[in-house]
């Protein structure tokens, strides 16, 4: 440094503060943290690359350096994981991709490197007392890569070719062999949004795979929704892989609409798909690290034996029914919110809707615009923010045409939002939270002023750490507040003591007439579904499904600091868990199935920090 600049005073081309400002550039800052930090990691000097991060810092591992969704926290957690996997991750060749940025003391990079046998990206935050956040994602493996651009296949095979099978042929000749001759590698069991995500992301990597549905098409976990269901999501959140939505897309587009999509997609992205079965039962045999899996696919038993299975049954698992005294007297129609036809057949009847969340404000609403009687029962307080300042506020400057025209890429935005440790994510939603309390003050004045219990999560951080922590107690209101508001829809509050012949009787002796009552009261745990089939015994082994350990409302601690048992392994060999909304589908599917394939090519996948049980559901 002080050799370059006296040779700069000597020729007279640049003077010491105009040199000095120059080595100060967000591109200088980072340029030199890289450097500083390969030469740690190719001398294996671990207390010198750990000393390159903040006292506070994290980094967040997606399967390049762990074969794990990891995140470390300090100095010492970035020792821990570089002491278990350095050796193996050989990783090296770090550079900028674009220029980097800094704002209020934090200069931002986006970065890639390879390992020893894939390549990867990631991203960078510095401050002056290093590395704040580091990503570090690994996005393909370089003996095995996608035949995407100049690798696409051919397609056609040239010449003469005598006893030439048409493309059409030979793949109804696989799916003729496939689950009877031709056993897969991995079975999916689920073909909604998550398992035809995924079911597309390994068939893509050459990895045989089978995702088998119980409904009669693909889609139809939509399809069979309420009519009036729509996603609340804006499109450029919704993308799938390697396909995304037209240009012409709904921003929010209707249950069937999605349908119809998916049931495309599984048929342009040839995803290996069986409708109209069901999986009954699965075990794993630990001497053969192989699984049998019984399907009844249209009342023909078929067993199949593939080494991975893959729970995509949905990320809240098992409809949760409530059990209240008098369920069983009760003369007119009852049904959890997953069952609701739709309503049609219900104007003119009173109708009590159990529960305040996301499903239980549409099935209202729904019902009160078909001429019912509509009562909404809050048990507890729900989290309520108007889609217009969600999209405007919350997703805005990723997931929007506004971010779009600003030239984000929907991979990008993805990485952004992967690249904010849980640990601290709620300092980013906190202010976003304050600004649409500010901007929708009359809105949530009048909604309380009807008296409904309204909260902003336990730190004020709303709705999507409330989605991440719980999955639970929310609303993204698309008309139906407001008609709370009004008191077009009725409002009860309290728990629910009893049900008679002719309705609900809540826990303060408020009587509810009712001619159909609707359970909108939630999933529970996605291992729920391991239970039914696997005993449950195994669904303890592998624990509870989402939520964070933060030790909020409905997500007990202790800190885990990424999603309980989601796209990563378990604790069970071979069991895998695939789900969330479709932003998660589409990207976390590609590090699960990264993982797979490296399974299925025999490479070695050394765990680091394999997650611990701490509850069973």
């Amino acid at each position: 440094m002080t050799e370059t600049l006296d040779v700069a005073r000597q020729d007279g081309s640049e003077d010491r503060p105009s040199r000095a400002r120059e080595d100060r550039s967000p591109q200088a800052r980072v340029d030199g943290w890289l450097a500083r930090f390969e030469a740690a990691l190719a001398a294996r000097d671990v207390a010198a690359a750990a000393s390159l991060f903040a006292v506070t810092s994290y980094w967040r591992d997606l399967v390049a350096f762990t074969w794990n969704i990891k995140t470390v926290e300090g100095r010492a957690g970035v020792a821990d994981l570089l002491t278990a996997c350095l050796d193996h991750t050989d990783p090296a060749g770090f550079r900028t991709t674009e220029a980097p940025v800094e704002a209020d003391g934090v200069t931002e990079a986006w970065i890639e490197f390879e390992t020893a046998v894939g390549r990867a990206k990631g991203h960078l935050r510095l401050t002056d007392d290093g590395a704040w956040t580091l990503l570090t994602s690994l996005r393909e493996l370089k003996d095995f890569p996608e035949p995407l651009g100049e690798l696409r296949p051919k397609g056609a095979q040239h010449g003469a070719i005598t006893h030439r099978r048409s493309w059409a042929e030979e793949r109804a000749l696989e799916q003729e062999q496939l689950g009877y001759d031709r056993q897969p590698y991995v079975v999916v069991i689920g073909g909604g949004q998550g398992g035809i995500a995924l079911g597309a992301r390994l068939r893509q990597l050459g990895v045989p795979a089978l995702v088998v549905e119980r409904n009669d098409r693909p889609g139809d976990s939509w399809r069979k929704r309420y009519k009036s269901l729509c996603l609340h999501d804006p499109v450029w959140y919704d993308h799938l892989p390697y396909l995304p939505f037209p240009d012409n897309w709904p921003v929010f587009a209707p249950k069937d609409k999605i349908a119809d999509w998916l049931e495309m997609y599984t048929r342009v992205m040839d995803v290996p798909y069986w409708t109209r079965s069901a999986a009954t039962s699965a075990a794993f045999d630990e001497a053969t690290e192989t699984w049998r899996v019984v399907v009844d696919r249209d009342g023909e038993e078929i067993v199949l034996t593939p080494c991975h299975v893959v729970f995509a049954t949905g990320m809240s698992g098992k409809p949760h029914l409530p059990s209240f005294p008098g369920m069983a007297d009760f003369e007119g129609e009852q049904h959890h919110s997953s069952q609701h036809p739709g309503p049609d057949r219900y104007a003119g009847k009173k109708a009590v809707v159990i529960g305040s969340n996301n499903s239980a404000h549409d099935i209202c609403a729904a019902l009160w615009e078909h001429g019912a009687d509509v009562t909404m029962v809050q048990r507890s307080s729900t989290h309520v923010v108007r889609s217009e300042s969600l999209m405007d506020l919350g997703l805005g400057d990723l997931y929007s045409e506004r971010a779009v025209r600003a030239g984000m890429t929907t991979e990008k935005a993805d990485m952004v939002f992967a690249s904010l440790p849980y640990r601290i994510m709620h300092e980013f939603q906190i202010p976003i939270y304050e600004q649409i309390r500010e901007r929708d003050a009359d809105f949530y004045e009048r909604l309380e002023k009807a008296g409904f219990d309204h909260d902003w999560g336990d730190d004020g951080s709303g709705l999507f750490m409330k989605y991440l922590r719980r999955g639970s107690g929310y609303y993204i209101d698309v008309g139906a507040a407001e008609l709370v508001a009004d008191g077009r829809i009725k409002l009860a509050r309290g728990q629910v003591d009893h049900l008679t012949r002719t309705g609900v009787v809540l826990a303060d002796g408020t009587e509810l007439d009712a001619d159909l009552i609707v359970y909108a009261t939630g999933y529970g745990s996605m291992n729920g579904w391991v239970a039914d089939l696997c005993g449950q015994e195994m669904a303890d082994r592998v624990g509870k499904c989402w939520g964070l350990g933060s030790d909020t409302t409905k997500d007990p601690g202790p800190w885990e600091g990424e999603q309980r048992n989601m796209w990563k392994p378990t604790q069970q060999p071979g069991l895998w868990f695939h789900g969330g909304n479709l932003h998660q589908s589409r990207h976390y599917s590609l590090y699960l199935a990264l993982q797979l394939k490296a399974r299925y090519e025999g490479l070695p996948t050394p765990v680091y920090g394999l997650q611990e049980v701490h509850h069973l559901a």
